[in-house]
């Protein structure tokens, strides 16, 4: 397939949903704003600017948005060391560039972060390109996130490789299909409903189908345990 391979990082390539989701939970009980962790972890993927109003109300955005982001990203650098890639991140975005024009990995996370990133991955020989929060204006499930790396990667087609339903939907928005991953927390049926043309366990199960991506919509989509396809 001639394009983009548009590849999120949290929770796709880095196991961090987990921990951004308690960075969320302690910064917004600091400011009074008791949010059970459930919902802030179906939130995890959408952007900081729109999570805060979307998990506690319009009212404590108002009041604190900006506070609370920023407390989460002070809780959120205590617990980086802990993030570790997920088994296969690495071979995906090396095997993607075998058959894709560019890899992209795409995050709006904040600069260090991303860098961060890019270390444990060892990924700045093997990837074209990467985005960061300097990059983006309004962040998933809002397209420009997608457009920031179709424009860095000099291409207008590809398809996006996420762990969310805001991957998913933001991809959309942009005119792109999506293959989701189950290791950020998202249940199939979520990234199904959300419009996910193929769902996998993980980014080592994507691998071994990455030369299906030519037939995309043709991709299979059937549970078939903890090594298998999910769908």
């Amino acid at each position: 397939m001639p394009g983009a391979a548009i590849v999120d990082i949290d929770g796709t390539l880095v196991d961090s949903n987990y921990q951004h989701t308690i960075a969320w939970y302690q910064a917004l009980r600091r400011f009074g704003a008791a949010v059970p962790v459930w919902r802030i972890h179906r939130h995890i993927g959408m952007g900081g600017d729109q999570l805060v109003a979307a998990v506690a109300g319009e009212e404590v955005e108002r009041r604190c948005g900006d506070a609370v982001r920023d407390a989460e990203g002070e809780i959120y650098d205590g617990m980086i060391d802990e993030v570790l890639p997920l088994d296969g991140a690495r071979e995906l975005i090396s095997q993607l560039g075998e058959r894709f024009d560019a890899v992209v990995l795409a995050s709006s996370a904040k600069e260090h972060e991303v860098e961060r990133y890019l270390d444990l991955l060892d990924a700045r020989g093997i990837a074209d390109a990467w985005t960061t929060s300097s990059d983006v204006d309004a962040t998933k499930p809002e397209p420009d996130l997608v457009h920031a790396a179709l424009e860095k990667a000099g291409a207008d087609e590809g398809v996006m490789i996420g762990d969310t339903v805001w991957d998913v939907e933001a991809a959309g928005r942009a005119g792109l299909p999506a293959v989701a991953v189950l290791s950020g927390g998202f249940g199939a049926d979520e990234l199904r409903d959300a419009g996910a043309v193929a769902i996998y366990e993980s980014a080592r199960d994507l691998v071994g189908e990455l030369d299906r991506l030519e037939t995309m919509t043709t991709l299979p989509g059937v549970h078939r345990g903890a090594r298998g396809k999910a769908g």
